[in-house]
C-alpha cells in the first residue's frame, strides 16, 4: 500500500510554520549561548523539507588529479611506450651500422641525419597536425614508424638491408616520432583542464627522465641479443600496443581549421598568431640563446669527464645518471613552483641558476662538484622546460597548437647547430672549462636582458 502524502499547499504551509519554528528557536539559542546545541539539528531538519523548489546543491571541492582523467593516461601509457621504443632505436641504428662499417664518420651521419627533421621539418608539420584529426594522425605516425621497423627487421634478416637504408629509416623514424609529440601536444591542452597542464606536462617530463635514465640499461640490454636487429622486433611490437592504445581515445573532433585554405595560408596564419602572443615570440627568441649555451654546456660534459677527470665508462654511466635524478627532482617541484611564484620571475630564476650551474662546472675539479653541477642542470632545467611547455599550451588557441609547436620548435634549435660545432673548436684550442664559462657567462647577459623585458612581470 502506497503511503498518503499530504496536499501540496499543507506540505507548503508545514514547511513554512517549521522554518519559522527554526528560526526562533536559532534566536532563543543564541540568546541562551546554546548556539551549536540547537541550530544545527534545526538546520538538518529544514534542509531536509522539500519546498517545491528545486535548490541548487554546490558540490563538494575536491582536490583534482591529473591521473583521474582518462584521456591523460592514454596519452601517456602511449607515450611512454613510444618514447621506450625510440630510445631503443635510437642505440640500435648506430651499432648496427658500426658492425656494418666499422666507421665513426657513419655513426655520426646517421646522428645528424636523426637530429634534421625537428630542425628542418618541424613548422610544417605542425601545420598537417592541425588540418586533421589528431587521434588518427597519431595512429599514422605510429603505424609509420612500427612498419619501417619491422621492413628494417626483414632487410637486415634476409641480408638486404644497405647503409642508404638505415639513413632513409632513421630520418623517416625521426620524422613520425616528432609528428606524434606535436599531435599529442594539442590533444593534451584539448583533454586537460587548464590548472592541471603544469602537472600534465610535470609527468610526461618525469617519465621522459626515467627513460634517459634507462639508456644504458637499455643499451646492455640490446647488446646481449646475438643479433642486434632483435631490437627493431621488439620495439615494433611495443608500437604495435601503442598503436592498439591510441584506439582507446574517444574521436573527439577540434576546431580545426577549414580543409578549403590552402597550406600555405594556414603556415602564415600560424607565423601570424605566433607574432600576435608577444610573450610566447620574446620566450621563443629567448630560448634559442638558452638552449645554444645549454648545447656548448651538454656537448663538452663527457670530453671533461673523460679528458680531465679521467673517468672510466662505469663512473661516468653513474655521473650522467645524476642529471636525470635532479630532472625526477624538478618534474616533482614544478607545480608547487608554479602556483607559489609567477611565470616570469620563475622563468627568470632558472635562466640565472642554469648560469650558476655551468660556472660550477668550469670549476669543477672532481667528480663531486661535477655530480653537483649536473644535478643542478637537471632540476633547473627540467623546471624551465616545462614552464616554457606548459605557458605555451596555456596562450595557444586549440586551433593554433599544432603549428605553434612546430614553429617554436624549429627555432628552438637555431641556435644549437652552431654553437655545438664551435664549442668543438674551442675545446680543442682552449679546453673545456673555457666552454663552460662562455655558457655561464651567456646565461648571465640573458638574464640581465631578461630583467628588462615585461617577461619578468608575467603572472
Amino acid at each position: 500500500m502506497a503511503p498518503l502524502l499530504p496536499h501540496p499547499d499543507i506540505a507548503r504551509a508545514n514547511a513554512r510554520n517549521t522554518a519559522s519554528f527554526a528560526c526562533f528557536i536559532t534566536q532563543l539559542s543564541i540568546e541562551r549561548g546554546k548556539r551549536t546545541l540547537l541550530i544545527l539539528p534545526f538546520f538538518h531538519v529544514v534542509s531536509h523539507i522539500k519546498l517545491g523548489v528545486k535548490e541548487e546543491v554546490k558540490p563538494m571541492s575536491a582536490v583534482q588529479s591529473i591521473w583521474r582523467n582518462r584521456p591523460f593516461l592514454i596519452l601517456f601509457s602511449t607515450s611512454a611506450l613510444v618514447s621506450a621504443g625510440a630510445k631503443v632505436y635510437e642505440l640500435t641504428l648506430p651499432l648496427m651500422l658500426y658492425e656494418m662499417t666499422r666507421s665513426p664518420v657513419t655513426m655520426a651521419t646517421m646522428r645528424t641525419i636523426e637530429f634534421l627533421p625537428n630542425l628542418l621539418l618541424a613548422m610544417f608539420i605542425g601545420v598537417w597536425v592541425d588540418r586533421f584529426s589528431k587521434k588518427r594522425w597519431s595512429q599514422w605516425m605510429v603505424f609509420g614508424q612500427m612498419l619501417l621497423l619491422f621492413m628494417l627487421y626483414a632487410m637486415v634478416e634476409t641480408g638486404a638491408a644497405e647503409v642508404i637504408h638505415f639513413y632513409m629509416a632513421g630520418f623517416l623514424l625521426m620524422t613520425f616520432n616528432y609528428g606524434f609529440h606535436n599531435a599529442r601536444m594539442s590533444i593534451i591542452k584539448e583533454v586537460v583542464p587548464k590548472e592541471l597542464l603544469t602537472s600534465a606536462n610535470a609527468r610526461f617530463s618525469f617519465m621522459y627522465t626515467i627513460i634517459e635514465i634507462m639508456g644504458p640499461a637499455i643499451s646492455g640490454f640490446i647488446l646481449l641479443f646475438a643479433s642486434l636487429h632483435n631490437g627493431f622486433l621488439i620495439t615494433g611490437t611495443a608500437y604495435f600496443l601503442a598503436l592498439c592504445a591510441i584506439s582507446f581515445l574517444e574521436k573527439k573532433e577540434e576546431s580545426a581549421p577549414s580543409a578549403k585554405e590552402s597550406f600555405w595560408t594556414e603556415f602564415a596564419a600560424g607565423w601570424r598568431e605566433l607574432l600576435r602572443n608577444r610573450p610566447l615570440w620574446q620566450i621563443t627568441v629567448l630560448v634559442i640563446f638558452l638552449n645554444a649555451t645549454s648545447g656548448m654546456f651538454d656537448a663538452m660534459i663527457v670530453y671533461f669527464a673523460k679528458d680531465h677527470l679521467r673517468l672510466d665508462n662505469s663512473q661516468l654511466g653513474l655521473v650522467l645518471s645524476v642529471i636525470g635524478a635532479g630532472g625526477l627532482v624538478g618534474s616533482s617541484l614544478v607545480v608547487y613552483l608554479r602556483k607559489k611564484f609567477p611565470t616570469g620571475r620563475l622563468l627568470g630564476t632558472t635562466i640565472l641558476l642554469l648560469g650558476v650551474s655551468y660556472a660550477l662546472m668550469a670549476l669543477a675539479q672532481n667528480i663531486w662538484l661535477m655530480c653537483l653541477a649536473l644535478f643542478l642542470t637537471g632540476m633547473i632545467g627540467t623546471i624551465e622546460n616545462i614552464c616554457i611547455w606548459t605557458f605555451r599550451q596555456e596562450t595557444t588557441p586549440l586551433s593554433m597548437m599544432g603549428r605553434i609547436t612546430g614553429i617554436t620548435g624549429s627555432i628552438f634549435k637555431l641556435g644549437m647547430v652552431f654553437s655545438i660545432y664551435l664549442s668543438g673548436w674551442v675545446t680543442e684550442w682552449m679546453g673545456p672549462g673555457i666552454v663552460f664559462t662562455a655558457a655561464a657567462v651567456g646565461n648571465l647577459i640573458i638574464f640581465l636582458v631578461y630583467r628588462q623585458l615585461s617577461l619578468w612581470r608575467l603572472a
